[in-house]
């Protein structure tokens, strides 16, 4: 079976290894969510950005501020509220007298890594303030474009849109979300070693990065190598055409959401050791992919329910 063209680009053993580590630390300050955990570095590598959600308390920021402090990168945390302005995070043009010109004042978009810390809490308008950032790369402020730092990765966390305060995501907003997790409870293991332990911000603080901006970097096209084959990608338009016609469904998936869905499948498989992708890399990674992007009609159920139900209905061939 002939398989889709792959860069050639390989990844290291060292870089490998410091891969490895990065999960290990970052399991270790975020207790008993090695799924999740896993699931956000998918993110990174495959060039996209994380919706966190779920209700407080239940370590949303922190495995964001986990993932900061082990990667090394220039970080920036945005506390979304109801008086948020979109100048806030994009910054301002402000008069220079003396120069006779407009000088661009960057916002704290303007990092590595972005923490949009509870973004439905802020009005549509200024969470649509990141849109063109996670789109483009870039901001336009008075007609100038502002290019962002490299690499560029977004981790927002939102509380349940049914929380008082809260203004929920647009579907154009969702949609440039590669993935969106919900960590749930701990469970008592890991529950009894947070109420017992150090407290996790000390810890996080004490951190040391283990990769830097050109390791992600070469992170990055190191996914681009790995094999993807024509039957596979069968298998996804399988799932993207059912999610078209299935009953309960609004909205199916559009063609990004099928190209998130291999590029992060080439990610999974790259963190687990492979440099091949399997079904069972597209199954693992399906929810969390298409259920913020499902619109689901009245009473179908969540966008969860939906997801899993599309992939019992899709035979692996």
């Amino acid at each position: 079976m002939s398989a889709l063209p792959q860069s050639t680009h390989m990844l290291t053993d060292d870089l490998r290894e410091s891969l490895k580590r990065a999960q290990a630390q970052v399991n270790s300050l975020v207790l008993g969510k090695p799924q999740e955990v896993r699931l956000a570095f998918v993110a990174l590598l495959s060039d996209g950005h994380l919706l966190i959600e779920d209700l407080p308390g239940l370590g949303k920021t922190t495995l964001a501020h986990a993932l900061a402090a082990t990667l090394g990168l220039g970080f920036q945390r945005l506390q979304f509220t109801s008086d948020l302005l979109p100048a806030d995070i994009i910054g301002v043009s402000v008069y220079d007298a003396q120069a006779r010109r407009f000088e661009f004042h960057p916002g704290p978009i303007f990092a590595n890594i972005v923490l949009a810390d509870e973004i439905n809490r802020a009005p549509p308008r200024t969470q649509s303030a990141l849109l063109e950032a996670m789109a483009e790369y870039q901001v336009t402020v008075d007609g100038s474009t502002h290019h962002l730092p490299q690499p560029f990765f977004v981790i927002a966390t939102q509380n349940p849109v049914d929380l008082a305060g809260t203004y929920p995501l647009p579907d154009s907003q969702l949609d440039r979300f590669l993935l969106r997790l919900t960590l749930g409870y701990p469970g008592v293991e890991a529950e009894r070693e947070l109420l017992t332990g150090a407290d996790r911000r000390g810890l996080i603080a004490q951190s040391l990065p283990v990769l830097s901006a050109d390791d992600v970097l070469q992170l990055r096209r190191a996914v681009e190598s790995v094999h993807v084959s024509e039957a596979l990608v069968g298998y996804v338009q399988a799932l993207l055409t059912r999610s078209r016609q299935h009953p309960g469904l609004r909205v199916g998936l559009s063609p990004r959401a099928g190209l998130a869905l291999l590029r992060a499948a080439r990610a999974y498989a790259l963190l687990l050791g492979r440099n091949h992708v399997l079904p069972d890399d597209v199954q693992a990674l399906f929810g969390p992919i298409a259920a913020h992007r499902l619109v689901a009609e009245a009473e179908a159920g969540s966008g969860t329910a939906l997801a899993k139900s599309i992939l019992l209905a899709v035979p692996v061939d």
